[in-house]
Protein backbone atom coordinates (compact mmCIF):
# COMPACT_ATOMS: atom_id res chain seq x y z
CA UNK A 1 0.00 0.00 0.00
CA UNK A 2 1.34 3.33 -1.32
CA UNK A 3 0.52 6.47 0.64
CA UNK A 4 0.70 10.09 -0.30
CA UNK A 5 2.47 12.06 1.92
CA UNK A 6 1.31 16.28 2.20
CA UNK A 7 0.81 18.67 4.39
CA UNK A 8 -1.50 19.56 6.41
CA UNK A 9 -1.86 21.33 10.03
CA UNK A 10 -5.69 20.74 10.14
CA UNK A 11 -5.31 18.77 12.89
CA UNK A 12 -3.13 20.52 15.15
CA UNK A 13 -4.69 24.52 14.34
CA UNK A 14 -8.32 23.50 14.09
CA UNK A 15 -10.84 25.08 16.78
CA UNK A 16 -12.46 21.74 16.91
CA UNK A 17 -9.00 19.92 18.27
CA UNK A 18 -7.74 19.42 21.58
CA UNK A 19 -5.05 21.54 20.23
CA UNK A 20 -7.09 24.39 19.79
CA UNK A 21 -6.08 26.28 22.80
CA UNK A 22 -2.05 25.96 22.48
CA UNK A 23 0.18 28.22 22.96
CA UNK A 24 1.90 29.25 18.71
CA UNK A 25 4.86 27.60 20.53
CA UNK A 26 3.63 24.46 21.31
CA UNK A 27 1.69 23.91 18.31
CA UNK A 28 4.81 24.37 16.39
CA UNK A 29 6.78 21.59 18.80
CA UNK A 30 3.90 19.42 17.27
CA UNK A 31 3.77 20.12 14.11
CA UNK A 32 7.84 19.22 13.95
CA UNK A 33 8.18 16.10 12.70
CA UNK A 34 4.40 15.47 12.11
CA UNK A 35 3.24 13.40 8.89
CA UNK A 36 0.01 13.42 7.06
CA UNK A 37 -0.95 10.50 4.94
CA UNK A 38 -3.64 9.82 2.39
CA UNK A 39 -5.72 6.72 2.32
CA UNK A 40 -8.05 5.40 -0.30
CA UNK A 41 -11.36 3.74 1.05
CA UNK A 42 -10.53 0.62 1.78
CA UNK A 43 -7.00 0.83 2.88
CA UNK A 44 -5.84 -0.63 6.31
CA UNK A 45 -4.57 2.31 8.49
CA UNK A 46 -3.40 0.13 11.23
CA UNK A 47 -3.45 -3.36 12.02
CA UNK A 48 -4.20 -5.28 15.71
CA UNK A 49 -0.84 -6.21 16.79
CA UNK A 50 0.95 -3.20 15.37
CA UNK A 51 2.80 -1.05 17.54
CA UNK A 52 1.62 2.95 17.64
CA UNK A 53 4.56 5.15 16.55
CA UNK A 54 3.01 8.41 17.13
CA UNK A 55 -0.67 10.28 17.60
CA UNK A 56 -3.17 9.55 14.67
CA UNK A 57 -5.66 12.58 14.11
CA UNK A 58 -8.35 11.71 11.29
CA UNK A 59 -7.98 15.06 9.46
CA UNK A 60 -10.44 14.26 6.71
CA UNK A 61 -12.94 11.13 5.71
CA UNK A 62 -14.11 8.66 7.92
CA UNK A 63 -12.28 5.23 9.65
CA UNK A 64 -13.95 2.47 11.32
CA UNK A 65 -12.09 0.39 14.28
CA UNK A 66 -12.48 -3.14 14.41
CA UNK A 67 -11.51 -6.46 15.91
CA UNK A 68 -11.48 -9.80 14.80
CA UNK A 69 -13.26 -12.12 17.02
CA UNK A 70 -13.97 -15.62 17.05
CA UNK A 71 -13.94 -17.49 13.44
CA UNK A 72 -12.28 -14.00 12.57
CA UNK A 73 -15.91 -12.54 12.39
CA UNK A 74 -15.46 -8.66 12.26
CA UNK A 75 -16.87 -6.31 15.50
CA UNK A 76 -16.57 -2.67 14.64
CA UNK A 77 -15.95 -1.57 18.22
CA UNK A 78 -15.59 2.60 17.37
CA UNK A 79 -16.45 4.97 14.24
CA UNK A 80 -14.39 8.03 13.88
CA UNK A 81 -14.67 11.25 12.31
CA UNK A 82 -12.81 14.29 11.83
CA UNK A 83 -11.01 15.71 13.59
CA UNK A 84 -11.08 12.85 15.73
CA UNK A 85 -7.78 10.54 17.01
CA UNK A 86 -7.37 6.83 16.78
CA UNK A 87 -5.43 4.31 18.73
CA UNK A 88 -4.59 6.50 20.79
CA UNK A 89 -5.20 4.18 23.87
CA UNK A 90 -2.47 1.98 22.37
CA UNK A 91 0.26 4.74 22.33
CA UNK A 92 -0.39 6.06 25.95
CA UNK A 93 -0.50 2.80 27.46
CA UNK A 94 2.53 1.75 26.12
CA UNK A 95 1.09 -1.07 24.32
CA UNK A 96 0.34 -2.50 20.74
CA UNK A 97 -2.99 -1.88 19.02
CA UNK A 98 -5.91 -4.17 20.43
CA UNK A 99 -8.04 -3.61 17.64
CA UNK A 100 -7.30 -2.68 13.50
CA UNK A 101 -8.37 0.38 11.72
CA UNK A 102 -9.92 0.92 7.92
CA UNK A 103 -10.96 3.70 6.02
CA UNK A 104 -14.45 3.50 4.91
CA UNK A 105 -14.03 6.20 2.86
CA UNK A 106 -11.41 8.84 1.13
CA UNK A 107 -8.74 9.77 4.38
CA UNK A 108 -6.26 11.76 5.60
CA UNK A 109 -4.47 10.54 8.85
CA UNK A 110 -1.98 12.69 10.35
CA UNK A 111 0.78 11.37 12.27
CA UNK A 112 1.89 13.41 15.93
CA UNK A 113 5.68 12.97 16.78
CA UNK A 114 5.17 10.73 19.85
CA UNK A 115 8.70 12.32 21.53
CA UNK A 116 6.96 15.99 20.44
CA UNK A 117 3.67 15.05 22.16
CA UNK A 118 4.81 14.29 25.34
CA UNK A 119 7.09 16.88 25.62
CA UNK A 120 4.38 19.72 25.45
CA UNK A 121 2.41 17.39 27.56
CA UNK A 122 4.77 17.38 30.49
CA UNK A 123 4.32 20.91 30.81
CA UNK A 124 0.68 21.91 29.78
CA UNK A 125 -1.88 20.73 32.35
CA UNK A 126 -4.82 21.45 30.23
CA UNK A 127 -3.59 19.93 27.71
CA UNK A 128 -3.56 16.93 29.67
CA UNK A 129 -6.72 17.34 31.41
CA UNK A 130 -8.38 17.54 27.53
CA UNK A 131 -6.90 13.62 26.54
CA UNK A 132 -8.06 13.12 30.04
CA UNK A 133 -11.41 14.45 29.06
CA UNK A 134 -11.74 12.06 25.67
CA UNK A 135 -10.66 8.88 27.55
CA UNK A 136 -13.28 9.32 29.50
CA UNK A 137 -16.32 10.30 26.98
CA UNK A 138 -15.33 7.26 25.07
CA UNK A 139 -15.27 4.83 28.14
CA UNK A 140 -18.57 6.06 28.78
CA UNK A 141 -20.09 5.57 25.38
CA UNK A 142 -18.49 2.06 25.16
CA UNK A 143 -19.98 1.11 28.58
CA UNK A 144 -23.21 2.35 26.83
CA UNK A 145 -22.54 0.72 23.66
CA UNK A 146 -21.27 -2.90 25.92
CA UNK A 147 -25.20 -2.63 27.16
CA UNK A 148 -26.90 -2.15 23.91
CA UNK A 149 -25.24 -4.93 22.33
CA UNK A 150 -25.68 -7.30 25.15
CA UNK A 151 -28.75 -6.66 26.06
CA UNK A 152 -31.23 -4.76 23.09
CA UNK A 153 -32.86 -6.89 20.50
CA UNK A 154 -32.31 -6.83 16.76
CA UNK A 155 -34.71 -4.07 15.91
CA UNK A 156 -33.53 -2.24 18.69
CA UNK A 157 -29.90 -2.91 18.40
CA UNK A 158 -29.93 -1.66 14.50
CA UNK A 159 -32.33 1.05 15.46
CA UNK A 160 -29.35 2.76 17.59
CA UNK A 161 -26.72 1.82 15.42
CA UNK A 162 -28.75 4.28 12.57
CA UNK A 163 -28.76 7.05 15.43
CA UNK A 164 -25.71 6.96 16.23
CA UNK A 165 -24.72 7.29 12.49
CA UNK A 166 -26.66 10.09 12.26
CA UNK A 167 -25.03 11.83 15.38
CA UNK A 168 -21.62 10.96 14.64
CA UNK A 169 -21.84 12.51 11.37
CA UNK A 170 -24.54 13.94 10.41
CA UNK A 171 -27.57 14.11 7.57
CA UNK A 172 -26.85 15.28 3.39
CA UNK A 173 -28.61 18.39 2.55
CA UNK A 174 -32.04 16.86 2.75
CA UNK A 175 -32.09 16.90 6.50
CA UNK A 176 -32.95 13.47 6.06
CA UNK A 177 -29.73 11.04 4.69
CA UNK A 178 -27.35 9.81 7.12
CA UNK A 179 -24.26 10.81 5.20
CA UNK A 180 -22.38 7.74 5.34
CA UNK A 181 -22.64 4.91 3.75
CA UNK A 182 -21.80 1.55 5.18
CA UNK A 183 -22.36 -1.59 3.73
CA UNK A 184 -24.55 -4.22 4.77
CA UNK A 185 -21.67 -6.03 6.47
CA UNK A 186 -20.72 -3.40 8.60
CA UNK A 187 -24.25 -2.01 9.57
CA UNK A 188 -24.03 -5.93 11.22
CA UNK A 189 -20.74 -6.02 12.45
CA UNK A 190 -21.99 -2.19 14.27
CA UNK A 191 -24.86 -3.71 15.29
CA UNK A 192 -23.61 -6.97 16.47
CA UNK A 193 -25.76 -9.36 14.05
CA UNK A 194 -25.38 -11.24 11.34
CA UNK A 195 -25.53 -9.99 7.78
CA UNK A 196 -28.73 -11.58 7.34
CA UNK A 197 -30.44 -10.33 9.89
CA UNK A 198 -29.33 -6.41 9.61
CA UNK A 199 -30.74 -6.99 5.38
CA UNK A 200 -33.91 -8.17 6.65
CA UNK A 201 -34.21 -5.96 9.66
CA UNK A 202 -33.53 -2.92 7.32
CA UNK A 203 -36.16 -4.19 4.82
CA UNK A 204 -38.59 -4.24 7.64
CA UNK A 205 -37.81 -0.89 8.14
CA UNK A 206 -38.37 0.42 5.05
CA UNK A 207 -41.97 -1.80 4.87
CA UNK A 208 -42.95 0.68 8.17
CA UNK A 209 -41.93 3.45 6.42
CA UNK A 210 -39.27 4.25 8.94
CA UNK A 211 -36.80 4.35 6.40
CA UNK A 212 -35.83 4.08 2.72
CA UNK A 213 -33.11 3.10 1.07
CA UNK A 214 -31.44 3.74 -2.17
CA UNK A 215 -28.07 0.94 -1.81
CA UNK A 216 -25.83 1.96 0.66
CA UNK A 217 -28.01 5.25 0.75
CA UNK A 218 -30.10 5.30 4.50
CA UNK A 219 -32.58 7.92 4.57
CA UNK A 220 -34.89 8.78 7.62
CA UNK A 221 -38.25 8.99 6.89
CA UNK A 222 -39.73 8.97 10.84
CA UNK A 223 -36.83 9.81 13.05
CA UNK A 224 -39.36 9.90 16.23
CA UNK A 225 -40.38 5.89 15.47
CA UNK A 226 -36.62 5.19 14.74
CA UNK A 227 -36.38 6.31 18.28
CA UNK A 228 -38.90 4.43 19.54
CA UNK A 229 -37.49 1.35 18.40
CA UNK A 230 -34.20 2.05 19.74
CA UNK A 231 -35.88 2.74 23.28
CA UNK A 232 -37.90 -0.46 23.87
CA UNK A 233 -34.87 -2.14 22.64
Amino acid sequence: MQNTLYICDNCIDNRLSIFNSLSVREKEILSRDHKCLEYKKGDIIYLEGEKPTGLLCLSSGKVKIYKEGIGGREQIVRMAKPVGFIGYRALFAEENYMASAVAIEDSKICVINKNMLFQVLRTNSGLSLNIIKSFASELGFSNSRTVTLTQKHIRGRLAESLIFLKETYGLEEDGKTIKVYLSREDLASLSNMTTSNAIRTLSNFASENVISIDGRRIKIINPDKLEIISERG
